[in-house]
């Protein structure tokens, strides 16, 4: 006979009843400790790993039911399963223990057969109940994987969007600071020239039109730049203006040409030029400057806002939620993939009421469904987002013109670690979550629609979850 394994833990104040379940449990094959009171019990259950308990009621100082109560009252204890042995074979003492939790009642003196038996299949609970608490922590374990995963991916691109502007105004501080000192040293030339008032008049609009025009830069092409700045530095070199080629870069930007040149020739004289040029040119670097660091400071709030908002960090699990700003600010962390060559349509209802709902979870959704439509066209090609209205519930769908998924694989899409996706590049998780939160946190649906140019997923949440 093949020998039963586990380690059994006989609690019972009687030395002779203790041996004796004690010789019987080791000729089946268990491996048998031994308590005579209800402390000894408690200290070794503490202290060691025991698959069962066999507990007697009737025992000083700490009865059955104290000892019962305690361990199922203690987490780490209180899925080993306990099988009560008792002389008291009254319905009372049975109904009490098993409301307690005891996993089965025997009466003195016990059959061994039936003992055997019932053992047996607490043992087989305790191992089924074992493996299901072991999937379910690998289940937990993959599925915050795939989020740190997702947020590994978003992290990424994060840095670069947030690095970008950082870049651009560190850089402007130090830019500023030469600036400035061209500036001053413009502004210290001007107010040995004397000018008259009509120039002074004229310079002040100069500055004005170079601080408008900064706000609004004009680009030009290489090839234009490049003519402007010949024909700007020949002009200046035919005045013997020293120093030309420092202006030249700033006028070429302001949009002047040779003609607009001329027409300052006319109003300032060739000794007042140069200083002229310098203060109208350094007020257009610094107004520039400073619009290019306002615009950068703009993009890094709008980032972190939207992170803000993304993982909704200081709010409380359920609130009011708008779903166009949950899909708003996952696609301001999806940016840098975006850029890429993904073109996104957004066709939000405008009067769309706000739900009940966990936010940072419908957002985890937003990220999968983004994320799989833009891998689906390998980083290429359009996604629409469409928010409405339907009775009691708000509807949104995420639209690709990705290749489309397969029928026989549309039944599949929701299964855990199922994925079309080549081998390491994704868990099969991210859709499965998606359903899970839509559906079972949010009692709402999810639905996919898929042909080949085509996927569709729909998704539709209660406005009030609560109800």
């Amino acid at each position: 006979m093949i020998g039963q394994s586990g380690h059994i833990l006989v609690i019972d104040d009687y030395e002779i009843n203790r041996r004796k379940l004690a010789i019987g449990l080791k000729k089946q094959g268990y491996r048998v400790s031994l308590a005579e009171n209800g402390r000894q019990a408690l200290d070794m259950l503490r202290a060691e790993t025991f698959d069962a308990v066999l507990l007697d009621i009737i025992m000083p100082e700490m009865d059955g039911y104290e000892v019962l109560s305690k361990v199922k009252c203690d987490k780490s204890l209180r899925d080993i399963p306990v099988i009560v042995i008792s002389a008291l074979d009254d319905m009372e003492s049975m109904v009490k223990c098993i409301e307690m939790g005891a996993e089965d009642y025997l009466s003195k003196p016990v059959e061994p057969v039936l003992l055997k038996a019932r053992l047996a299949a607490s043992l087989r609970k305790k191992k089924l109940r074992d493996l299901e608490v072991a999937y379910l922590q690998q289940e937990v374990m993959l599925r915050q994987n795939e989020k740190l995963a997702t947020l590994g991916r978003l992290s990424a691109g994060l840095a670069h969007e947030l690095n970008n502007p950082a870049a651009a105004t560190q850089r402007g501080t130090e830019q500023l600071r030469s600036a400035f000192f061209r500036l001053r040293q413009a502004l210290f030339s001007i107010s040995d020239l004397k000018l008259s008032n009509l120039q002074l008049a004229s310079l002040l609009e100069l500055k004005l039109f170079a601080q408008e025009y900064a706000k609004q830069p004009h680009d030009l092409d290489a090839l234009d730049r490049s003519d402007l700045e010949d024909e700007i530095e020949t002009w200046l070199d035919d005045l013997d203006i020293d120093n030309a080629w420092e202006s030249v870069p700033t006028l070429v930007s302001l949009g002047y040409g040779s003609d607009r040149l001329d027409e300052l020739s006319n109003t300032f004289t060739i000794d007042q030029l140069p200083s002229v040029l310098s203060s109208v040119s350094s007020t257009y670097t610094i107004c520039s400057l400073l619009e290019e660091m306002s615009q950068g400071a703009e993009r890094i709030v709008e980032i972190v806002n939207a992170l803000k908002s993304y993982s909704f960090l200081d709010q409380a699990p359920i609130q009011s939620i708008d779903v166009r700003q949950g899909l708003d600010s996952t696609l301001v962390m999806f940016r840098s993939r975006l850029k890429a060559g993904v073109v996104v349509h957004r066709d939000y209802a405008e009067d769309l009421p706000l739900i009940q709902a966990h936010g940072s979870e419908l957002n985890q959704v937003w990220t999968n469904m983004i994320d799989n439509a833009i891998d689906a066209m390998d980083g290429r090609g359009e996604i629409t987002l469409r928010t409405r209205q339907e009775d009691s519930w708000v509807v949104v769908e995420i639209e690709d013109i990705g290749p489309g998924i397969p029928e026989d694989l549309q039944l599949k899409i929701f299964d855990p670690f199922f994925t079309t996706k080549p081998l390491g590049e994704g868990t099969g998780l991210g859709l499965n979550i998606s359903h899970n939160i839509i559906v079972h946190k949010h009692k709402g649906k999810i639905t996919i629609l898929s042909q080949p140019g085509k996927t569709c997923f729909q998704i539709k949440l209660p406005i009030n979850l609560r109800e």
